[in-house]
């Protein structure tokens, strides 16, 4: 499995741990205690570290991740969603709107990281929900306009 995979997969689970640690202090999950639940032990460090990163960056931006999800799961709100699918929701959000990874990547990984964490159900969901997502995104005016460049005439 590639090292882009394994990040995933480490900040997923690290996003699991964090969401059902309850209203504690993110700190107080340790690195030891998310790593005695990565299931693959051929995991390197480097790769443990940069997921574990993954996971709290994105841990720390699931208030605005949530507000824009939300709309987008009426009939299933995120209180109500497997806690994996509410995280792989939230880990494509951070990818797609702070860490500029290709939206198709991140729809594309998080639906196989669905199919293999999650439910039967979970990968066409996820896909459905991240596909909206996306589109909503391109569809979106833009906040800054492009700056014009300088007339070269004048």
């Amino acid at each position: 499995m590639n090292a882009l995979r394994n990040r995933r997969r480490v900040a997923i689970q690290g996003l699991y741990q964090l969401d059902n640690s309850g209203p504690q202090d993110e700190s107080l999950v340790s690195n030891e205690a998310i790593r005695e639940f990565i299931e693959d032990d051929e995991i390197s460090e480097k790769v443990f570290e940069e997921g574990l990163h993954l996971a709290r960056e994105t841990w720390s931006h699931r208030e605005a991740a949530d507000a824009d999800l939300t709309p987008l799961t009426p009939d299933w709100p995120l209180h109500r969603q497997p806690v994996v699918d509410r995280n792989l929701l939230r880990l494509a959000w951070y990818e797609m709107n702070k860490a500029g990874t290709p939206p198709k990547v991140v729809i594309s990984e998080s639906v196989d990281l669905a199919r293999e964490f999650s439910t039967e159900q979970s990968p066409s969901f996820i896909n459905g929900v991240l596909d909206r997502l996306y589109h909503d995104m391109i569809d979106a005016p833009d906040s800054s306009p492009e700056p014009t460049p300088p007339d070269p005439t004048s």
